[in-house]
């Protein structure tokens, strides 16, 4: 499947999408800061970004041009 669609990204399901945590902020415990991201299954190149600490919340999804450009925009992570 090819979804080029930002849009048409939050009607794909995300059963077995496979999340990894992405850490940062060096607070540890309960204060840590971290964010998890997924590749979305059956899509090339695009990514669903939650935060861990929320349960159930909310899941955006990116293509993998939106994702690089949000990062690179952000710049470099101060402490990182």
């Amino acid at each position: 499947m090819t979804q080029n669609n930002a849009t048409g990204l939050y009607a794909l399901p995300l059963d077995g999408a496979q999340f990894t945590a992405l850490c940062g902020g060096n607070q540890g415990g309960e204060n840590e800061q971290c964010m998890e991201i997924a590749p979305i299954p059956g899509v090339e190149d695009a990514f669903a970004v939650r935060d861990n600490k929320v349960e159930g919340g909310p899941v955006l999804r990116f293509t993998g041009a939106e994702l690089r450009t949000a990062l690179a925009q952000a710049g470099p992570i101060v402490g990182a």
